[in-house]
């Protein structure tokens, strides 16, 4: 039987019971933009854990914006889906307009999320990087890159549901990675929750502010 969670409250709270081994202060929380806040919280919550948040785009393909063909990160840190690329066609003027796209909203996101607050320290701190899921696992792999190159201490990629080859790429890529379900059949990762309503800016705020997080007006 398929694995599904109520929503995103309840899919953190059981990730937060699989990742206890970690809970203390000394450990940060970092969250992807929009859908992982919220999973993230509960699990920055259970663990006592200071959360912040990595702001990632995923690069979707033209028609089909829940297939990534890739992902950008803050940084100007930019992974490809090669294999989708090549099934699908896209062209390199079409990656590079999506991409173009895709960095204005990630500028936008990160002056609402952060301002003129600083980044965290992440250098050899041990980092739980969440999502909500993870399909092809572009935007998390260029998170994991982003904080490799931050020369983060332990990393620990961590998500509700993720496919199959995705939590083995990931695996090999980050020190430790944690999915409550790794289906054999896997199509989006909404078909793994009852509410996969979008998270809003606003929603986002809210639970930022309350894990004392200082956001931009706007």
């Amino acid at each position: 039987m398929q694995t599904r969670f109520l929503d995103r409250v309840d899919a953190g709270r059981q990730l937060a019971v699989k990742l206890a081994k970690y809970a203390g202060p000394e450990v940060l929380v970092l969250a992807l933009p929009r859908g992982g806040v919220p999973v993230a919280a509960e699990v920055a919550r259970a663990l006592r854990a200071p959360l912040d948040v990595l702001v990632v785009r995923k690069l979707g393909l033209p028609g089909n914006e829940e297939l990534a063909v890739g992902a950008i990160a803050s940084g100007g840190w930019r992974v490809v889906n090669t294999a989708v690329v090549k099934e699908h066609g896209v062209s390199v003027r079409t990656l590079a307009t999506v991409a173009a796209r895709e960095r204005r909203e990630l500028v936008r996101r990160e002056k609402i999320y952060r301002a003129s607050r600083p980044a965290p320290a992440l250098r050899g701190q041990t980092v739980i990087l969440v999502d909500d899921g993870v399909a092809t696992g572009s935007s998390m792999r260029v998170a994991v890159a982003t904080l490799r190159e931050a020369k983060v201490g332990r990393l620990i990629a961590a998500a509700p549901v993720m496919a199959r080859e995705s939590y083995f790429e990931l695996r090999a890529a980050a020190d430790e990675c944690v999915a409550l379900t790794i289906p054999r059949e896997f199509h989006t990762v909404g078909e793994f929750y009852v509410d996969f309503a979008q998270t809003t800016d606003e929603e986002v705020g809210g639970l930022l502010a309350g894990a004392g997080v200082v956001l931009a007006d706007g």
